[in-house]
């Protein structure tokens, strides 16, 4: 095996049979060079009593090795990123959905009634419930849980955009560190984003649209979430699906140099800089500027 245990002494050699842990442990970091009668060679080490013994201990094994390697992988950086991510989204179109409750509510009981997140901050902080009347009181209530749920998202946007640049640094140099996040929430983890190709990055989120356009039933989709990207919306429509071909690209790039080294490689930018200024002079678009590059945050 290749934790230096010798192949022909089996996976569980010394190991405890009731050590389910150690077990799981040879699993996962153990390896042998050719097969081996494993079952025959775990009943003469004195680790299972025959053949049926050994491949129940082996299921056991299995699942604990496979339930400590979920759970390793859930506590990588990349993978609190994509929680964090998702529940500032999540956060946010509820407050939104909930903050057009409240301008309904409010609306059929105050003249002076708005709508939007805000108009429920300003409902919570100024109106103030009325025991008196319990549809006043649950209304302010409501407002009230709006303005949490949008201060958590704001709450949720400074963690994502203080920890992406730790986890991408040249994706968030590039995208944006929201942005950044999002595109590895769409693919499941860096490592997942670093291994597609940039045509796939150029449509992530526009999955719709793409299944869409298989079925016959829409054109082909020219970007998906990067269009948030002040490079892709910033550019003249002629050449936005240039824009983001050349902007998907680039990211793929940094996505890989992020997953395999890590290293922040500023000349990316530059490139990228360099390529979208060519494509807008066709059109006569403005070049883009250095704040640019940072602009695109998915909202």
């Amino acid at each position: 095996m290749t934790d230096g245990t010798p192949s022909t002494a089996g996976w569980f050699a010394g190991v405890d049979p009731d050590d389910v842990d150690a077990a799981a442990e040879r699993i996962r970091t153990g390896g042998a060079d050719q097969p081996e009668d494993w079952p025959s060679l775990a009943v003469e080490q004195g680790f299972a009593t025959d053949e049926d013994d050994y491949y129940d201990s082996l299921h056991e094994a299995s699942v604990a090795a496979a339930g400590a390697g979920v759970r390793e992988r859930e506590l990588a950086d990349d993978q609190q990123l994509i929680h964090a991510v998702r529940a500032m989204d999540d956060c946010e179109r509820t407050a939104n959905e909930l903050a057009e409750r409240v301008a309904e509510w409010a609306g059929s009981r105050f003249a002076d009634s708005a709508t939007g997140v805000e108009y429920a901050r300003e409902l919570a902080e100024h109106q103030g419930g009325d025991p008196a009347d319990p549809a006043e009181e649950r209304l302010v209530a409501l407002a009230g849980r709006v303005a949490d749920l949008a201060e958590e998202a704001e709450d949720l946007r400074a963690f994502v955009t203080e920890t992406t640049p730790a986890v991408a640094p040249n994706l968030a140099a590039m995208a944006g560190p929201v942005l950044a996040a999002r595109l590895v929430a769409l693919a499941g983890g860096l490592a997942s984003l670093a291994k597609k190709p940039s045509g796939t990055v150029q449509v992530l989120g526009a999955e719709d649209a793409l299944f869409a356009h298989l079925r016959g039933s829409a054109p082909s989709p020219k970007h998906g979430v990067i269009y948030t990207h002040e490079y892709v919306h910033g550019t003249h429509p002629d050449e936005r699906g240039s824009t983001a071909r050349a902007l998907a690209g680039k990211l793929t790039i940094a996505a890989r140099v992020d997953h395999y080294s890590g290293e922040r490689k500023p000349e990316l930018d530059a490139e990228l800089d360099e390529r979208i200024a060519t494509i807008r002079a066709r059109t006569g678009d403005d070049p883009p500027t250095s704040g640019g590059k940072n602009g695109g945050d998915g909202s």
